[in-house]
């Protein structure tokens, strides 16, 4: 990237955040208000309210918890969507069932999870997992059914096994989409991660912020909401550098249509 690109890139970037911490500043500072502090009075807050302790004892917890429901999403969507995908009639039947349970909002399920599996990290986890894996799938799905039937031909004409065909046409053409359904899933996942851990739990994000909250401790509690969307940003941050590595040639190809 040249230079004035990279500044040109790099006032866009930081011109937008700027402009909105200076009318969140402008708008405290007019309205005094309790429930709307300022930027600096939250960041003069922030070291203690979650570098004191609280990194390693709520915030790392909800990451591993969010990391493990979203990767036995993955598994889980990847491996079903490639099967139903692959096979017409199996797609038409399950298609409705999918739609279905998509359509349930994930929170709901919070209070069956803790009947079933009680108020540990069983139940947080199955939460995070059930909210991305419907993205993940029917996208998994859509990008199996997208595939060319000329590749598919070419495949067996030169007679490759069904694990070569799965392995270097199957999932190649179908990896664009479904990078987009985990794009989607990824958010799902931290509102999950948050909900699942307001309702029943002893330590996270979620009950950290929930009991700033009750102990009207707001400066600490909008601290908690922007490390939030911190954890949001670096998390879409890796998930582009991975999309970068894996998509190369689908990227390099859309960038020569442009």
């Amino acid at each position: 990237m040249k230079t004035g690109k990279l500044s040109a890139w790099l006032f866009v970037t930081l011109a937008v955040p700027a402009v909105i911490l200076a009318l969140w500043t402008l708008l405290a500072e007019l309205t005094e208000s309790l429930y709307w502090p300022s930027p600096l009075a939250i960041a003069r807050v922030f070291p203690k309210a979650w570098l004191d302790g609280r990194m390693t004892e709520d915030v790392l917890p909800s990451l591993v918890r969010l990391a493990l429901g979203y990767l036995c999403a993955l598994a889980i969507g990847i491996a079903v969507g490639l099967v139903v995908g692959s096979v017409r009639r199996l797609r038409l039947a399950v298609e409705p069932v999918f739609e279905f349970f998509r359509a349930i909002p994930p929170p709901v399920l919070v209070p069956i999870m803790m009947l079933i599996a009680g108020i540990g990290d069983g139940m947080k986890i199955s939460v995070i997992a059930f909210g991305c894996v419907w993205p993940i799938l029917i996208n998994t799905v859509e990008g199996v059914r997208g595939i060319d039937g000329v590749q598919i031909d070419t495949a067996r004409s030169y007679s490759l096994r069904r694990r070569q065909r799965l392995l270097n046409v199957t999932i190649p053409s179908a990896a664009p989409k479904i990078f987009v359904g985990a794009r989607q899933s990824l958010a799902i996942g931290l509102i999950m991660m948050v909900i699942s851990e307001m309702f029943a739990a002893s330590n996270g994000l979620g009950y950290n912020i929930v009991q700033f909250q009750r102990l009207f401790q707001l400066k600490e509690m909008w601290s908690g909401i922007i490390l939030l969307g911190i954890i949001g940003v670096a998390a879409n941050a890796i998930f582009k550098l991975v999309e970068k590595r894996c998509l190369r040639w689908y990227l390099g190809m859309q960038s020569q249509e442009r």
